[in-house]
């Protein structure tokens, strides 16, 4: 017989959507350099329970303070994205966020050394070798999602987040510079763990020379270097090794974005569209989301033999 496309279609996007929760099924650790600290600091990911999420734990304090990696927690959005909770902060977390929701990692224990997380090589492939490394383990609970019913959207100054009800996760970006290396780029990415590994989590952040060499000269960003960061002056890469795609900054942007968007908590299902975002802009998207209770519900997905017979069961929140 031949295919239903409808059927067919139906059959992916159920693949992309995870119907149990997840956890790492070992310990693993690293260890890296704050890149604006200059820090060396060790990271230990660990798993954890059924709707534990995720949270770090600061284990060179005392007390041991836990940071719940929720935005009701962000308190700084300048530099890099930072929460912080019983006195304690952790900065710098989105590409590991990141890198934890691409992945479809749901529960998992962050133990670190230091205030700032590893910078790594500038991107979250280190993070995903580390998750590939310690394994997943689907859980007896079920994944709970953001469904987004109706659009939501935020602009200010030149820049737009906004959000579409879609039967899976989707995410379109664009940047733009006045820079003829970059100039405009536009990428969609898809939602999926192949995609995020394949395409988004070896983007690495970047920053134009001027800045790299201000923050130089006064002190700042200790632990940046050509190892960690693309570099672009006026006429182009200072990198000897160049980009590792030709798109790298928008797919970096993508990296942020969806670590940003992983403090709602839980995944969403919907089509975000950015444009000339960072992370202040989407933490204050994250808040208008939040508020616009009518445009979203919480569901736990339910899938039969027949992929049409797919049903979210909703939840209260």
């Amino acid at each position: 017989m031949e295919n239903n496309p409808y059927i067919e279609r139906m059959k992916r996007t159920i693949m992309q959507i995870h119907t149990q929760q997840h956890t790492l099924k070992r310990a693993v650790s690293s260890t890296g350099i704050g890149v604006h600290s200059g820090r060396q600091v060790n990271l230990t990911l660990r798993p954890a329970p059924v709707n534990h999420g995720i949270k770090f734990v600061r284990v060179d304090l005392p007390a041991r303070p836990v940071i719940p990696a929720h935005f009701n927690h962000v308190v700084d959005t300048s530099n890099a994205t930072v929460i912080g909770a019983e006195g304690a902060i952790v900065s710098t977390i989105e590409h590991l966020m990141a890198c934890l929701t691409g992945m479809a990692v749901d529960n998992a224990l962050v133990e670190l050394d230091g205030y700032e997380m590893p910078i790594m090589d500038g991107s979250a492939g280190p993070f995903a070798e580390m998750i590939k490394e310690a394994g997943l383990e689907s859980q007896a609970g079920p994944r709970c999602y953001f469904t987004v019913t109706k659009p939501i959207e935020l602009h200010e100054n030149g820049k737009f987040v906004g959000i579409y009800p879609l039967s899976r996760f989707k995410l379109t970006y664009t940047i733009e510079y006045d820079h003829p290396l970059i100039q405009k780029q536009t990428r969609t990415f898809d939602g999926s763990p192949e995609s995020f590994q394949r395409e988004i989590a070896w983007a690495r952040t970047y920053g134009f020379l001027h800045e790299y060499e201000y923050l130089k000269r006064y002190g700042l960003a200790g632990g940046c270097s050509l190892d960690n960061v693309v570099v672009v002056s006026e006429t182009g890469v200072v990198n000897e090794d160049g980009l590792r795609y030709e798109d790298e900054f928008v797919r970096h942007k993508i990296l942020d974005c969806i670590g940003d968007l992983a403090l709602l908590g839980m995944p969403v299902i919907g089509h975000l569209v950015v444009s000339k975002s960072g992370h202040a802009f989407n933490h204050t998207f994250l808040k208008a989301f939040f508020d616009n209770k009518s445009a979203w519900r919480t569901c736990t997905m339910h899938t039969t033999a027949d992929p049409r017979a797919e049903h979210p069961k909703s939840l209260a929140i």
